[in-house]
């Protein structure tokens, strides 16, 4: 009897095993979407040519494609988000336990979102909403608005592109650092950008650009 008491923690381990090892299931793909669902715990999600949607509560090491867009439901947890070609979309309360990168394609963060990591992307826009990033903002050729209490830990910086996409963009980016927003760490602009501060926001060091204040809930619009 002692011994039959001694293994049934054991027996009960072994038992549920199977169904964790199912839960954080990898998915691992070249052409073709992926769907996690709601609730579940994944490993990482990966695919080449196809988009990848993350229902809410939804937990994942993380979410990789070249060739298509990411969505993520409220209230998920993922780590590491990437793609090349399309954007990267959460929704609110998502904590992302590492960066979002994206090379061509927009990147917004609802409502209550937090990310470990830094915000990158070369061609597409950068939109924070009431967002924590903890290592700064980067971009080429998007407009970043930090948005209505959003904070930034790192900085801001702008990347000069290359002379040829210089010539061909009929504008400089935009950025915006909204209401009662904060960005630690320097603004750094090696390119022509046009930089609103809100009268509320908190900045670093601005080098390459001259902010813009403005004291209504959005700037002012784009000429």
């Amino acid at each position: 009897m002692r011994n039959a008491l001694m293994l049934l923690p054991l027996a009960l381990a072994l038992a549920a095993t199977p169904a964790f090892a199912q839960d954080r299931v990898s998915i691992d793909k070249v052409n073709g979407s992926i769907h996690a669902e709601a609730g579940k715990t994944y490993g990482s999600l990966e695919t080449v040519n196809g988009s990848i949607r993350i229902d809410a509560d939804v937990q994942a090491r993380s979410a990789e494609t070249v060739n298509g867009s990411i969505r993520v439901g409220d209230g998920a947890q993922v780590g590491d988000l990437e793609t090349v070609n399309g954007s990267i979309h959460t929704g609110q309360r998502v904590r992302i336990d590492g960066d979002i990168e994206t090379v061509n394609g927009g990147i917004f963060v609802d409502r209550g979102g937090a990310v470990s990591g830094g915000v990158e992307t070369v061609n597409g826009a950068i939109g924070l909403v009431d967002t924590d990033v903890g290592r700064g903002i980067e971009t080429v050729n998007g407009d970043v608005t930090v948005g209505v209490g959003s904070h930034v830990r790192g900085g801001i910086l702008v990347e000069k592109p290359n002379v040829q996409f210089l010539n061909m963009r009929k504008r400089d980016p935009r950025i915006v650092i909204g209401p009662n927003a904060q960005v630690d760490g320097p603004l750094v602009f090696k390119r022509p950008v046009v930089l609103y501060v809100h009268d509320t926001a908190k900045v670093g060091s601005i080098t390459g650009a001259t902010a813009q204040r403005f004291s209504t809930p959005t700037p002012p619009a784009a000429p």
